[in-house]
């Protein structure tokens, strides 16, 4: 359980990227639509770098 997880504004993200297990990643252009998103942060770990370059970057359990 995770105590002090820090919601993640996509107000600013252009481009989400998950990183699939092997290697591969799969970049999505959300300009628009990230409120319609809902990340699971306990299937696998976030890095929101949005406020620097618009990318959040998705690494999903097993690959994080």
């Amino acid at each position: 359980m995770k105590l002090f997880v820090r919601p993640i504004n996509f107000a600013k993200t252009q481009t989400l990227i998950y990183h699939l297990p092997d290697g591969p990643a799969l970049s999505l252009n959300i300009d628009g639509i990230g409120e319609f998103l809902d990340l699971e942060l306990d299937i696998g770990h976030v890095c929101d770098t949005s406020a620097i370059d618009g990318i959040v970057h998705f690494f999903p359990k097993g690959n994080a």
